[in-house]
This record gives structure tokens, sequence and C-alpha cells, in this order.
């Protein structure tokens, strides 16, 4: 068996953000373990920019950015293995991994980070009536297609679901010549980024239809059309409000999924609302030295954001390895959410064990206008922020700080809460 102080499962940016952290805080007997040929994760396959804003300051492509920490790791002389697949966890931190070239293995870890990333959701998911003919696909199967391999899926497209990388493709597919007929979305608002409606959508003219879905699929072999009705506040269609769209591809952008399927059998402790680890201010699950960090703990809106957060969770996992890391005394404060406040990672904080501000990021369940985010300690409010629209698309953060419990002492909860602007507010506070 196989010793090693840390493994990283996943090799995408979140596994090796994580890794260069780790390296760089001590540790060096590491290994990522990524079950694709290379490293870089799903970046590997979004050729458009936007990417790197916050952590180079200048706008790239995925693989570029992708590119940039495989070069750091390298140089910093982390090993990794590619085509591999990690068949089994024990709460031990006892791995199983299997490859081509060596077959099956067993690796006997300090610690754990896991950094899997997410898949989306597949039609089976979406109860949509019809039969399943070819010229069906996932966005990012499609965007994979065209921007890897080189095959246009289609030439008249339907898209369902305005997540990002439906919004994306909807603008890769006009670009490569296709026709991009309607974008349809179940819910009243987008599930991507403002940006990316205004460039993807906006710009071609390429129209939003909210809260409409596909009721029925029509052709057998292949696909010759979808009709989609608008839903009701149930999400049941309307009858009468049916329109026929004929059309040769229908791709599907309609959520992610983080892939737990190993979290799960470990044993690791789940949230039910982001299907990813319950994890404390060090991103550490309830199994001590199994640390999380990327879309396997909750879906970002920024690859950028998964970097910073990985970088956490590296830092942490080699304190853990040197000893350097303060054990749990308590449960811990739970943080609370409200107001329409989905969720929040972490959703436990120790202060006795935060060496550096933790950054508490959590998404809206709707669209609210003209609101505040507050932060409490119990009842004491400690920070709020002045928003003019927050959308579940985008992913809003609050900075707890140590000295704030040194301040104000210990509470039994952190509460942070969305709350509605007053008149009052409006007009003595509108730039607050």
């Amino acid at each position: 068996m196989k010793q090693c102080d840390l493994v990283i499962v996943g090799g995408g940016p979140a596994g090796l953000a994580a890794a260069i952290a780790a390296k760089k805080n001590g540790i060096n007997d590491i290994l990522i373990v990524e079950r694709d040929e290379k490293l870089g994760g799903i970046l590997n396959q979004c050729i458009h920019n936007g990417f790197g804003l916050h952590t180079f300051h200048e706008e790239l492509t995925g693989p570029e950015y992708a590119y940039r920490f495989i070069q750091m790791a390298e140089e910093l002389e982390i090993p990794y293995m590619t085509g591999s697949m990690v068949l089994d966890i024990t709460p031990e931190k006892k791995l199983t991994v299997i490859n081509r070239t060596e077959g099956v293995m067993e690796i006997q870890a300090k610690s754990v980070i896991l950094a899997m990333g997410c898949r989306e959701r597949p039609r089976g998911a979406l109860n949509i009536p019809g039969y399943r003919p070819m010229g069906i696909y996932s966005a990012g199967t499609a965007q994979r297609l065209v921007n890897v391999d080189g095959f246009l899926p289609g030439k008249e497209v339907v898209i369902l679901g305005s997540g990002d990388i439906g919004l994306i493709m909807a603008r890769r597919m006009t670009l490569e010549g296709a026709k991009v007929k309607v974008v349809a979305e179940l819910m009243p608002y987008s599930g991507g980024l403002k940006r990316n409606i205004v460039q993807c959508l906006d710009d071609f003219g390429i129209p939003l239809k909210l809260s409409h879905t596909v009721v029925e699929i029509k052709g057998k072999q292949k696909l010759e059309g979808v009709t989609l009705a608008r839903v009701d506040e149930h999400n049941r269609p309307i009858p009468g409000t049916e329109e026929y769209y004929a059309c040769d591809t229908l791709l599907l952008s309609c959520g992610l999924i983080p892939e737990n399927e190993l979290s799960r059998e470990m044993g690791i402790a789940m949230n039910p609302v982001t299907n990813g680890p319950v994890v404390d201010e060090s991103l550490e699950t309830s199994i001590p030295g199994v640390f999380v960090c990327g879309n396997v703990l909750h879906v970002h809106d920024l690859v950028d954001f998964v970097s910073e957060e990985a970088a956490v969770a590296g830092r942490n996992a080699a304190d853990y390895i040197r000893g350097n890391m303060e054990e749990k005394k308590s449960q811990g404060i739970p943080v609370e959410t409200e107001g329409g406040i989905r969720y929040s990672v972490p959703s436990v904080v120790e202060p006795e064990r935060m060496h550096e501000p933790v950054k508490v990021r959590f998404r809206v369940g709707n669209v609210y206008t003209n609101c505040y985010i507050s932060l409490y300690l119990d009842d004491i409010r400690i920070q709020r922020k002045k928003r003019q629209i927050v959308t579940p698309g985008e992913m809003e953060e609050m900075v707890l700080k140590k000295e704030f419990f040194q301040e104000y002492g210990r509470p039994e909860k952190i509460r942070i809460v969305l709350e509605q602007a007053k008149q009052d507010d409006r007009e003595v506070n509108g730039n607050e």
C-alpha cells in the first residue's frame, strides 16, 4: 500500500489550486488523482473568455486559465496521475484507485481533499414526455463536441434551461452557423449570470422565454421539433399556451449536480440544499482530515471563486497534516440563513479555529430588488450591504472576522438575513 500525506481527488481548477496552496504551505508528499487523460477539468472545453478577472486581473479563456495552474503545479513538482479513477475512500482515508497501467492500487492518506466537480442534470431527471430521438444533448456534451471534437450537432437549435453553459452554447452554436430559435427557462428568472444573458442572447437577438418548458418532443428516430408551453406558479403547463418549434437539436442546460457519490459512501454529512458536504470554516467535512472545495461542495458562478476557495482547503489540509489545526472543542456555531437565502457555505463556524477571515458564500432562491444583506451574531447586526438586485444565478458573500467574536462574544448562532429596504431607507440610504 502506498503512503501519502495528501491525496486530492480531481485535477480540475479546484484540485490544482488546493494542491498548489498545500505545497506552498509545507506539504511535499502530495498526489492529484484525475480521471481524465489530462489536468484542467471542464475548463479544457470552455474556449470562451471571461475567466481570470479576479485571479489574474486579465481576461482568459478556460484552457488558458487551466494552463496557468497546471504550469504552477508542474513548477512546484506536484505529482499527479491522470486516467485514474478513485473507486472508494474509507473514513480512515484509504483510497482504492484504478488505472490502465498499474491496475488497482491502494493509497493510505493522512488527509484527503475532495474536488470532483459536478455533472449536468440528464434528461431522465426532467420528466420530458416523448420519444428519445437523435439530436438531444446536454449543453456540456454539445460544448465538447463543438469545441474539442469539431463536430456541430445540428443546424436548428432549441435550448431548454438558461444556466451559464446553455447561454454560452447559444452564442457558440450561432457563431458556428446554427440558428438558435429560442432559449426556454422553467423558472421566472434566468439561472445564469447577467453578463451571459446580455453577451450570449441579447447581442445575437436570441429570445429568452421565462416560465416556459418543453411539453412534447416530435420525432422517433431523429428530432423533428419541440413544443413549448408556459407554466404556472406550480410549474404546471398552462393549456392553450403551446408553441411549436421545428428543430433538429435540443440542448438541455437544466442545472448541475455535485459529484458526491464518493462523499456519501464515506459517510460524510451532506447538505440537502447544495447536494454537497456540510463543512465548517476550514472547509473540513464531518470526517476529520477530509476537506472539500469547488463545485463538488456547491455550484459556483465563477471559476475564480473556485480557485480562491480551493486554496483555503489546501492551506487548512496542510495545517491538519502538520498538526497545527486546533481540535474541535464543540459542535461550532451554526450559520443560519433567512429571508430568501437558500444556504450558506460554511454552515458551521468555530471561531477558535479561525486563522484568517472566513468568506461565507450563499445564493438566494429568487430575484430580489432594493434589499439589504445583513450579518448578525444572534440579534446584533455586525454588517449590512445594500443590493439593488440579487439573483439565484450569482453568488453573494459576507466576510466573518475573528475580531467580531472577540468584541461581541460567542453567539448561539450566526445569521445571514436578506431584508427588504423600507421606503425611508430608499430615500435616505440609497447610496449605502
